[in-house]
């Protein structure tokens, strides 16, 4: 098995709690909170790792936190050879590293056209191109986009459009591996299929690698190779796709999984409620952190964090008392 492109160990990333004088005046600990806390994971070329979670949950301020975009409060992420915890070249990390963006159209320039939008990257990182409106045709073809978009403006592109044009302009340098944040957001599910078709192909194609941040858990088995779960900025479980889709370990992962819509009326989901509001990021629980809303929740679990251990199906789960070892969700 080949080494991983992208490996993350004991991540953090930290923002301000508090601002002027009020984080003068708080104890050091109060000033700032952490997004993203102790994250390790690994992504291999031709592999496609899907980030799932509730809205808070961190999966976006990783994904950031890897393209450079916010700052690492610890830990180390390598890519490619390099240490980006480090001093790394940002213009030659991004030019191996894109990035493709939740709203499509809000991410590109209102004022310049499609051809100059997917056209762009070339110019920033100073790669020639020859004759740019082929180029840019070229790049459309690619994406699924007949050769007269290159004149549009993004005001004139349905989100299916914007969205292939993102697709385009993330894999005009041919990088290595892309951050897809929402890929598949605000799409009707046809055009959502023929997204999800068209970033297969090109890893297919390419040997790309993929880290996919999304709510839609319907596209996890069409998409995904692996998948790694977030709560309050931490890894719970991760694993195979198949395995996470159908028997989770971690009962957060479960219940997401239960309340994912099903398609087919005739199947029937082991439904889990669970308890109360995620906590602020501020006033983490002791223990085990989703103890407070967990259904099978014992004493210890308030007490003893547990760590994030190889699981019998081949991923790891962070769980005290796992499901399929003995515990079940109560009725």
């Amino acid at each position: 098995m080949s080494d991983p492109l992208l490996t993350l160990r004991d991540v953090s990333v930290e923002f301000p709690a508090l601002s002027g004088l009020r984080a003068l005046m708080a104890p050091a600990e109060a000033r700032r909170v952490q997004a993203v806390a102790g994250v390790s994971l690994h992504l291999r070329a031709g592999e496609t790792l899907a980030l799932v979670g509730e809205s808070g949950s961190g999966k976006t301020t990783l994904a950031r936190a890897v393209n450079g975009l916010v700052p690492l409060a610890g830990g180390e992420v390598h890519f490619d050879g390099q240490a980006l915890h480090e001093t790394p070249d940002w213009k030659s990390v991004r030019r191996r590293m894109a990035m493709m963006f939740q709203d499509p159209t809000g991410s590109l320039s209102p004022r310049k056209t499609v051809g100059e939008l997917i056209l762009e990257p070339f110019v920033i990182h100073g790669v020639p191109v020859g004759d740019r409106k082929v180029r840019a045709r070229e790049l459309l073809a690619a994406a699924g986009l007949d050769a007269d978009f290159v004149d549009r403006y993004p005001h004139q592109l349905s989100g299916g459009q914007a969205r292939r044009v993102g697709v385009a302009r993330a894999l005009v340098l041919d990088p290595a591996l892309v951050l897809a944040d929402e890929p598949t957001a605000g799409l009707d599910v046809s055009i959502q299929g023929e997204i999800l078709n068209l970033m297969n192909r090109v890893k297919t194609e390419r040997g790309l690698a993929t880290l996919i941040i999304t709510h839609n858990l319907n596209i996890l088995r069409h998409i995904a190779d692996r998948v790694a779960v977030m709560y309050l900025g931490r890894i719970v479980e991760t694993g195979p796709v198949d395995q996470i889709l159908t028997a989770p370990a971690h009962p957060y992962t479960h219940a997401l999984m239960a309340a994912n819509p099903e398609p087919d009326p005739a199947a029937r989901h082991e439904r889990l409620i669970l308890k109360g509001e995620t906590p602020a990021l501020n006033a983490r629980p002791p223990g085990c952190e989703f103890h407070p809303r967990c259904p099978v929740a014992r004493a210890d679990c308030a007490t003893v964090a547990p760590t994030l251990d190889p699981a019998r199906t081949g991923g790891a789960v962070a769980c005290r008392y796992p499901l399929g070892l003995g515990e079940t969700i109560p009725a």
